[in-house]
């Protein structure tokens, strides 16, 4: 019993940072039907944000978090408005931004790999080594902080697309574009809103993830699988799904890797991409696709 429940809070830990991962993803998806392939590269761009931050001036990974992530949504502004704003009206957008969100992952990599390397890298405040001792169970310091905060901003997240004007905006925009404007909503200002926002906790997760995980600039290629898992298990766009989905099949891959082996952990997430577009192509908590 100790064992599963110290498994069970593990994947609980991690499924928080993996739905902050993937939150992002689902926004920008939900608000404008673009699938963001670049975005597990430009979480590791704002990891390597914090990494420098911390190394050259000691700033606290959960300090500079804020900082990470509007840094990172600037950078949205400019991707949208130079890559991605010209296409909007086009029947086949969606398609399209699969082909220039890749390149775009390309071309970050590339120039994360030219600048600092393929080495990998960490974070390491005193936390991220630390545990808490409760009976026989051991908690780490670094995954439960990290798990927390990143529940925190997707709440926060929540609580301002459900209450606030903007986050009511978000919401038509998402459920439909075109009565949205009819209704007066400035649908371009609110893409640009809502992208800059996604690449934002694009940026919030870096920084989590910078003490979490080891990365580097070719690590996206691990995780774009994983995070599309996640956001199509719990439907596309479904910023509750997307949690829902997370902790699910973080906590999976948790028993997997302990109880199979760690190389097979990974395999729960390609398993469930696998069954969830054979069985429930919509997600969790996605609406079916009406039949022309």
């Amino acid at each position: 019993m100790a064992e599963i429940l110290q498994i069970l809070i593990l994947g609980l830990a991690l499924g928080g940072v993996i739905a902050l991962m993937g939150s992002g993803l689902s926004l920008v998806f939900g608000v404008m039907r673009i699938v963001n392939l670049a975005h597990p590269s430009l979480i590791i761009a704002g990891a390597y944000i914090t990494y420098w931050a911390f190394k050259l001036l000691g700033v606290d990974p959960i300090v500079m978090l804020p900082v990470a992530s509007v840094i990172m949504a600037a950078i949205g502004v400019l991707l949208y408005r130079l890559m991605l704003e010209r296409q909007t009206k086009s029947a086949r957008y969606s398609e399209m931004t699969v082909l220039l969100t890749f390149a775009l992952a390309m071309v970050v990599e590339g120039a994360l790999g030219g600048l600092f390397t393929n080495t990998q890298r960490i974070v390491s405040p005193d936390y991220a080594t630390d545990a808490f001792f409760i009976g026989d169970l051991f908690i780490p310091k670094g995954q439960l902080y990290a798990g927390i905060v990143s529940l925190v901003i997707i709440a926060g997240l929540t609580l301002f697309l459900k209450y606030s004007r903007l986050g009511y905006a978000i919401r038509a925009t998402t459920q439909n574009r075109e009565a949205a404007e009819l209704l007066g909503v400035n649908v371009n200002f609110i893409s640009v809103l809502a992208f800059a926002i996604g690449i934002g906790l694009a940026g919030a997760a870096g920084s989590l993830v910078s003490f979490v995980f080891s990365f580097f600039p070719a690590k996206h290629g691990e995780w774009i699988a994983m995070l599309m898992s996640v956001v199509v298990l719990g439907g596309m766009g479904s910023i509750l799904g997307t949690v829902v989905a997370a902790l699910f099949l973080s906590v999976i891959a948790a028993f997997v890797g302990a109880w199979v082996g760690a190389t097979w952990s990974t395999l729960t997430f390609f398993v469930a991409l696998f069954l969830i577009l054979l069985v429930r192509p919509q997600g969790l908590f996605g609406e079916k696709p009406e039949m022309a």
